[in-house]
């Protein structure tokens, strides 16, 4: 894992240096409550992304316009949108994140590699509602404080999804102030994918907040599996950004449950 890991770090402080968080206009996030919306739906509830290309999968899905691939998922009953701003490995760029948020109303997810404070004021000023953090660069060393990257994202407005893969992970995840906590069913060491991780990491848990399972996710029973499991809600990307149909796609699994 400590290589994955250790590239992504790497990506990302590229990212800071070449000035890619330098972000000069500022948005309104959402007035939508994304953890209220999750509560409250009788239907699965998808944090749908949109990213073109991953360190696993390669390309994903030939660039085009982000705001038609998120009206899509909007109109096949997304929740909230994540979205890619990390251009090495991803093909992510801020540049997608402002254009959304312009134009969509939705709770919106910074999903990038966040290891400064600079990439959180870049959420902010973009709009986000939410940003990523990962909980294995904070257990391995390579980012440290996490709980002052969180602390600083709460009195700028931002909530947090924190992501664990391995049950110390998500006992850690739990124990810090991040408003949910997800579940990658991707092993950053190998990239391989298991479902069976969400399900082993929930048992016999105490869950005290919303848990999203995320990774692997590409068919109604997929869908009703984690649901059982305890998974509330699910952020899936790479087979919605690879299907023909994308607001088809997104109505079938929210529809799932």
């Amino acid at each position: 894992m400590k290589n994955v890991l250790e590239k992504l770090v790497t990506n990302s402080q590229k990212a800071i240096n070449d000035g890619i968080y330098d972000i000069t206009e500022t948005l309104p996030k959402s007035e939508i409550d994304l953890e209220e919306s999750i509560k409250n739906n009788v239907h699965a509830s998808l944090i749908t992304e949109i990213k073109f290309s991953s360190p696993a999968e390669g390309n994903i899905r030939q660039i085009s316009d982000p705001l038609q691939i998120a009206d899509s998922m909007i109109s096949g009953g997304a929740k909230a949108l994540s979205i890619l701003t990390q251009p090495y490995l991803f093909n992510g760029s801020p540049e997608y994140f402002t254009k959304i948020r312009k134009n969509v109303k939705l709770p919106l997810l910074m999903k990038d590699i966040m290891i400064d404070k600079s990439q959180i004021d870049a959420a902010k000023k973009m709009g986000a509602d939410y940003f990523l953090l990962i909980q294995a660069l904070f257990d391995n060393g390579f980012v440290n404080e996490i709980d002052e990257l969180i602390d600083y994202g709460h009195k700028n407005g931002l909530k947090i999804l924190l992501e664990a893969h391995t049950k110390t992970e998500f006992d850690n995840a739990l124990k810090t102030d991040a408003d949910i906590i997800g579940i990658n069913n991707r092993n950053l060491d190998t990239l391989e994918i298991n479902l069976e991780t969400t399900k082993q990491i929930l048992e016999n848990s105490q869950k005290s907040k919303i848990i999203l399972s995320e990774s692997g996710i590409k068919s109604t029973k997929d869908i009703k599996f984690l649901r059982d499991c305890g998974a509330d809600a699910f952020l899936i990307g790479t087979s919605i950004m690879k299907s023909s149909d994308i607001q088809n796609s997104v109505s079938e699994l929210v529809n799932a449950i």
